[in-house]
């Protein structure tokens, strides 16, 4: 049987402009804050068609006032930090996990919008594996199929899983060290993708996720459930595997094959319904870790979305794009109206959002999309939010905003 692991080293270097929220501060830190602002809108000037105003953008008021970025219920400053050139940069990685796992990872690495993120796939398929290998075993420019990891090769022989979760599970704990190899002990921010219902992703990716967290990795599961048709065995399969997941991730993010009917046309064919769920695993894990990977106006450190999202349980995900004049908001009404959303977003005790845009993304706009989210969430809740910026993207391109919303009990 041949040897399918291999490995590629990348560094990704960013100097970026870092800010971060630090709570019970002076007005007079407030003020210096506000200076950083303005200099950072002097860096993107180009960039920016509106300077902060206390009418127009209710950070800046929020800074006047010396709240919490856009809460009116909390006090901070908002400064900028130095850019540590010593620090490593955070290590994200993706790590598909069975059939629809590496269909996922297809669709990601065929985006190449994946700036700094590595990633590894795991399948008891050997020869699913050979034809993904010979299709992504060069790297796209921003991102990097790292490792494949050939599961249980004395159990399943390269044949699968025969849709069954437990000879899928048998078959990663044969793979232990070889899935903890392909983890590797410094990634901080682990991503593991499925599709919940058949044999390996269901029975494996639970033991991945207790394999990563074990190694320290802030681990976050995305999968999705079976459409009904699928059949009620499949559907309970999922079901078993969604909970015994939960029980290995820090946060889970359980997408609904069933909602995905509510945004696609009833003539759509099956393949290109299905790729629409890769599509939404695929936009999940990119809000996120754009997060930490690209550079942007506004920046977060690794350290808050831990913080939002360690030990957390289940999480909602919410996606929404806007077009023309009222890009902005169109976006941030959609994520938070998603089909995606199981529960109301003011339940959830914390939020990860991102707004991305264009180069000519304004503040204003900025504002107006947090405005909106800010509005459907606790004023309790811990609440991260950046604004990154993909300079691919053409004048007046589509404004999107991806909701992370934890939390929730269940």
């Amino acid at each position: 049987m041949p040897d399918f692991a291999f490995v590629t080293t990348v560094h990704h270097k960013f100097n970026t402009h870092s800010h971060t929220v630090c709570r019970n501060k002076s007005k007079s830190r407030c003020r210096k804050g506000l200076a950083n602002v303005e200099s950072l809108l002097d860096a993107h000037g180009d960039g920016l068609e509106q300077r902060p105003t206390p009418q127009s953008v209710l950070a800046h008021k929020a800074l006047r006032a010396g709240q919490v970025g856009l809460s009116s219920s909390s006090r901070s400053d908002y400064q900028q930090k130095p850019v540590d050139t010593d620090t490593p940069p955070c290590v994200v990685k993706v790590f598909g996990v069975g059939g629809g796992g590496c269909n996922a990872i297809s669709r990601m690495l065929e985006d190449g919008e994946f700036r700094g993120v590595r990633f590894a796939i795991a399948n008891t398929d050997h020869q699913a594996l050979i034809e993904f290998k010979k299709k992504y075993i060069l790297y796209t420019q921003n991102a990097v199929l790292e490792t494949v990891v050939p599961l249980g090769e004395s159990i399943c022989r390269g044949l699968g899983a025969g849709g069954n979760p437990e000879v899928g599970c048998a078959a990663a704990e044969e793979s232990h060290d070889r899935i903890a190899q392909a983890i590797g002990v410094g990634t901080d921010l682990l991503f593991i993708t499925a599709g919940m219902g058949g044999g390996t992703g269901t029975g494996a990716a639970p033991v991945v996720a207790r394999i990563a967290k074990s190694l320290g990795a802030l681990t976050v599961g995305v999968v999705t459930k079976p459409f009904s048709f699928e059949g009620r065995h499949r559907m309970q399969q999922a079901l078993d595997g969604v909970a015994a997941l939960r029980e290995n991730v820090d946060t889970l993010i359980v997408v609904s094959n069933d909602r995905l009917m509510h945004v696609v046309p009833k003539n759509m064919p099956l393949k290109r319904a299905f790729r629409v769920a890769d599509d939404v695993l695929k936009n999940g894990v990119r809000g996120i870790s754009e997060l930490i990977t690209r550079p942007g106006l506004i920046n977060v450190d690794f350290a808050d979305v831990r913080s939002v999202m360690a030990e957390k349980g289940y999480a909602l995900l919410g996606l929404g794009t806007g077009s023309g004049e009222r890009r902005a908001k169109e976006a941030a009404l959609a994520a938070v109206s998603s089909p995606l959303l199981d529960f109301p977003l003011n339940s959830a005790k914390g939020a990860v959002f991102n707004i991305c845009g264009g180069p000519d993304m304004t503040l204003s706009e900025v504002n107006q999309c947090a405005e909106v989210i800010f509005q459907h969430l606790d004023p309790d809740a811990s609440i991260i939010f950046g604004a990154t910026v993909d300079p691919t993207l053409g004048p007046r391109a589509d404004i999107s905003v991806t909701v992370v919303a934890t939390g929730f009990a269940s």
